[in-house]
């Protein structure tokens, strides 16, 4: 089986474990609505090819903290489109979570899917109870205070907001989470593999901000314009576009340069470089007018 379908797989057959026994039909389907269909599954991916670089694939750890960590993002995203954040109508092509379900079904279903992230973990008994432990306290540090998405989205909030904090938590700490959790079911140093993560979520925020400004709504799932709009931090509104796509450039060649000595090292760069700049094609290939 393909890596994407392993990701679907699991994600379909973890939400199914919640979805029936007499629970509200329709935080169910909202819930399904925030996961399916799903956009790249980036950051699951990246747990597993780092994993993969580790020699462990195949380890159900890896792939349940795979799943954990999109849950976490889908949940975010169904927060972060609702009208006292960012007030987005689509999301990956189809109506945003409180467009289709109202704005109390959405809260809740970003609130059930973090909670069911957790869930996964500690339910999965072919995880050895130490690392059980150890993936449960780095998902709870990408989710929450002080450098989780929670905190990131909380930047948005505050009158003076660095850049760099805003971007490291609101988008790097999962791609963070996905590299450390891809070591630590390896039996790496979950340390050494962090800025791993971090140069991509800092590339893919760069990317986002310059797809923001002159991409366009269909290569983007969501709506454009929003930053300039709420006036939220933006690269290209802090550096110009020329700077940020020059920054996404530096990024990328880092995230790369980055990787550890592992077994698969040189296979996982090359991995990195071909999606990222995949990826991030869409974001480059409009100059801002």
């Amino acid at each position: 089986m393909n890596t994407g379908a392993l990701i679907e797989q699991s994600l379909a057959r973890i939400l199914r474990s919640v979805s029936g026994d007499g629970g509200p039909p329709r935080l169910a389907a909202a819930m399904q609505h925030a996961v399916f269909p799903g956009g790249a599954r980036f950051r699951p991916r990246l747990c597993l090819a780092v994993a993969q670089a580790c020699d462990a694939a195949e380890s159900p750890a890896a792939q349940v903290a795979a799943c954990a960590i999109e849950l976490l993002h889908c949940a975010s995203l169904a927060h972060d489109d609702l009208p006292c954040f960012d007030d987005a109508g689509t999301r990956r092509g189809l109506p945003s979570v409180h467009r289709a379900y109202g704005e109390p079904l959405a809260v809740l279903a970003g609130d059930a899917l973090i909670v069911l992230a957790f869930q996964a973990v500690t339910l999965e008994q072919r995880i050895p109870a130490e690392l059980r432990l150890q993936l449960l306290a780095l998902l709870g540090a990408a989710s929450g205070m002080p450098h989780g998405i929670a905190a990131g989205q909380a930047w948005e909030c505050e009158a003076d907001v660095a850049l760099a904090a805003y971007q490291r938590a609101k988008t790097g700490a999962l791609f963070a989470a996905a590299t450390a959790a891809g070591a630590l079911v390896g039996g790496e140093d979950p340390v050494r593999w962090r800025i791993v993560g971090e140069y991509i979520g800092e590339a893919y925020q760069v990317a986002d901000d310059i797809g923001d400004v002159a991409a366009l709504p269909m290569n983007l799932g969501k709506p454009s314009g929003r930053d300039a709009a709420l006036g939220r931090p933006n690269a290209v509104g802090r550096l110009g576009m020329s700077a940020a796509q020059r920054r996404l450039r530096e990024l990328i060649d880092a995230s790369v340069e980055s990787v550890p000595d592992c077994p698969g090292a040189e296979e996982l760069r090359q991995r990195i470089l071909a999606a990222t700049q995949q990826l991030f094609a869409s974001r480059l290939a409009r100059p801002a007018a």
